[in-house]
């Protein structure tokens, strides 16, 4: 649909309340609403009608709500809580995980926990309430971007390392292998957090064909 550019000038003899016509914003195709085009010409300097006019448009105008759903919610660059959430289960991946924690700092935990040096294990603090981990913003768009790729993935080895790559930047070699035998190894050359563990084994984001044993080794 095309019409003047945007600003545009009134339509000639429009002078109906409510009018508008079709032109190009900086955003594309929409209603541009002029509200001095609902004044017919004996009003147009009337003060108490033109300030009425206004405060109307002023309280029905949905600019900054679409503005807000574009960004928060249409964007998946910038969508947050909600938004994100939604685009989640479009590709089918969800925020909460169960994460596992088996080693706490410098002291025995839970029984069978062995203790873990300085900056690798958090404090034990007591059996925690749940082990469900909601992934903040930057690590769930992270996770969609990922699932979006697996979903249209050709389940070859390039495509696969390609969703490796996007899923872990910066934390070293991975990669996976073809062990030619109806098994398929993928191979992480650091330590996977709790978070990242979870991602691999719950999320369904790494591909496998059926029939093929699937294998996560760490070598650090």
């Amino acid at each position: 649909m095309s019409g003047p550019p945007y600003p545009r000038e009134p339509l000639p003899g429009s002078n109906a309340i409510g009018s508008f016509q079709i032109g190009v914003s900086p955003i594309g195709d929409v209603p541009v609403l002029d509200s001095f085009d609902t004044i017919i010409s004996q009003y147009a300097n009337s003060p108490v009608v033109d300030s009425l006019i206004q405060s109307f448009q002023g309280a029905v105008d949905q600019t900054a709500n679409i503005d807000a759903f574009f960004d928060l919610v249409w964007n998946i660059d910038s969508a947050e809580g909600w938004g994100l959430d939604v685009w989640g289960r479009i590709v089918g991946v969800t925020r909460v995980l169960n994460i596992e924690i088996g080693e706490y700092f410098g002291m025995q935990g839970p029984a069978g926990a062995s203790g873990a040096p300085y900056n690798i294990a958090p404090f034990y603090n007591g059996a925690p309430l749940t082990t469900n981990f909601s992934l903040t913003d930057s690590a769930f768009r992270q996770l969609i971007f990922a699932k979006a790729l697996a979903n249209i993935s050709d389940g070859s080895i390039p495509s696969i390392n390609q969703i490796l790559l996007l899923l872990f930047p910066g934390r070293g070699n991975c990669y996976v292998t073809d062990g030619l035998d109806m098994t398929m190894t993928y191979t992480f050359l650091f330590k996977l957090s709790p978070v990242e563990a979870a991602i691999i084994g719950q999320s369904g984001i790494l591909p496998k064909p059926v029939g093929v044993q699937a294998a996560v080794v760490q070598i650090y």
